[in-house]
């Protein structure tokens, strides 16, 4: 459903359809907490997840997606703002990695609203943000600390020198050169690996 948020600077107001502006603490989705209640076991009753929540942190959202994730063993998610569409003015998402193939349970997004005293629609047709599976040892502490840093021109190898030749002075020096060639090259190189995949 449709939904609108409202932040004064110190307390989050919300509201739907031709409700009122009612204090945000705390909120089921309309009808769920019932709906949940009918259909969990009896020591689960009571505990639906919430729609919305208003963080401990000023202008700070809790937003649920309305599913329940869970992933295959060392396979997290990234929870992000919806890609290659425009950012709304009104609310800017957090992101943040989900370890889901440990933990199962509501898929909540943290939003910050940028703005007071200006209702922020949120509409159900318009994506706030997405999830992106990622393996667990792309962001592990050794994957992360394999790196190192040179301080200055000099102490670049050739290896660097003749990456840097064909990322940047081939390209720019090559008068036939076509925009969108690297996205071509990608594509044909994905192409390989499915064909050599289905093997």
């Amino acid at each position: 459903m449709d939904f609108r948020l409202l932040w004064d600077g110190h307390e989050i107001f919300w509201a739907y359809d031709k409700k009122p502006w009612t204090p945000l603490t705390r909120t089921h989705f309309p009808g769920f907490s019932k709906k949940f209640d009918e259909h969990a076991p009896d020591d689960c009753r009571g505990f639906a997840p919430p729609f919305l929540g208003a963080g401990p942190e000023p202008g700070h959202v809790m937003i649920w997606s309305g599913w329940a994730v869970r992933t295959a063993p060392d396979w997290s998610l990234l929870v992000r703002a919806a890609p290659n569409l425009p950012r709304s003015s009104g609310l800017e998402n957090y992101e943040g990695i989900l370890e889901s193939d440990e933990w199962f349970g509501p898929l909540f997004v943290t939003a910050r609203l940028c703005r007071t005293g200006i209702p922020v629609l949120v509409r159900r047709e318009y994506p706030i943000f997405a999830v992106q599976p990622v393996p667990r040892h792309v962001y592990s502490t050794r994957t992360l600390e394999r790196f190192a840093i040179v301080d200055s021109l000099a102490e670049l190898g050739d290896e660097q020198w003749n990456r840097y030749r064909q990322s940047v002075v081939k390209n720019q020096s090559d008068p036939q050169r076509r925009y969108g060639h690297h996205a071509v090259a990608r594509r044909r190189r994905a192409a390989k690996e499915r064909a050599e995949d289905s093997e």
